[in-house]
């Protein structure tokens, strides 16, 4: 088994991904691994940072099928004992001019950006090893969203006592009322992708708090950030920051020295913590 430190980070083969790997593969006294669910694609993003001098490792993963993640899960646990730093990045956006139908679009974001990277938390976190560093992508909208939410599911979310079976039973119950075009008077707002982050980052903070719980001794650092408004395929040519400008809070996070201990269970952006 290597010793070398490992760094895992989900849908990288472009975009905001792709930029966290380079700033690592810069930056990280370890093996980063770039992922993708396309195995050809993420290969050909490995070939062009080694174009430009720098060394990505790859793994197939796709957070949307289970069987890639228990495979990688296991991959990493054989080869490095676990892993050092997992960011997961992977998620998906409709466009604004998307005239696919409300329902579909709240069912199809919530199982990637929600369900499928709570199933990459379910078998990663406990390979995560200690003084490990968990960076979750979240979105500034997810922060504006929580406050279109009835009163009663905003306090749900904030709450220190809020489950992880609860809040995956309120994910599904807006995709459920979604379906039916009830989600307006279920107290749910407008926006599909909005939600899916809330529930991140109220994910976020449910796994450190019970971090703090069952693992207090071992150090490790989880957070929800948002890389800001990027210009990506997913957020178009408009947006103000660059891919690289993006990756600096999810790699600042990533890289929080050994012995730091906060932020932890936190939104963070610009490098800053915000009020959730």
């Amino acid at each position: 088994m290597s010793t070398t430190k490992v760094a895992v980070v989900t849908g990288s083969n472009k975009g905001i991904g792709l930029s966290i790997v380079r700033a690592l593969c810069k930056q990280y006294q370890g093996d980063v691994y770039l992922t993708a669910r396309d195995t050809g694609r993420g290969q050909e993003a490995v070939e062009s940072l080694s174009s430009e001098g720098l060394k990505a490792m790859f793994h197939q993963l796709d957070i949307n099928d289970l069987n890639s993640i228990t495979t990688a899960a296991a991959f990493f646990k054989d080869k490095y004992g676990g892993v050092d730093v997992l960011i997961n990045n992977a998620g998906i956006a409709f466009k604004g001019a998307d005239t696919t139908a409300f329902a579909v679009q709240a069912e199809v974001t919530l199982k990637t950006n929600f369900f499928a990277t709570r199933d990459m938390l379910t078998h990663f976190l406990p390979i995560v090893k200690a003084g490990g560093r968990v960076v979750n992508i979240s979105s500034f909208v997810g922060a504006r969203t929580l406050n279109q939410c009835s009163p009663d599911h905003q306090q749900r979310f904030r709450s220190e006592d809020i489950t992880e079976e609860e809040l995956v039973g309120m994910m599904q119950q807006f995709v459920d009322e979604a379906k039916k075009g009830e989600h307006k008077k279920g107290g749910w707002p407008d926006t599909a992708y909005g939600m899916s982050k809330t529930g991140l980052t109220t994910l976020s903070m449910i796994h450190a708090r019970q971090l703090s719980k069952e693992r207090p001794n071992d150090g490790i650092l989880l957070n929800a950030c948002c890389p800001g408004w990027v210009r990506t395929d997913m957020a178009g040519p408009k947006a103000p920051k660059s891919p690289d400008e993006g990756a600096i809070t999810p790699v600042y996070l990533a890289l929080l020295p050994p012995g730091a201990t906060e932020p932890h269970g936190k939104f963070v952006s610009d490098k800053e913590v915000q009020p959730w």
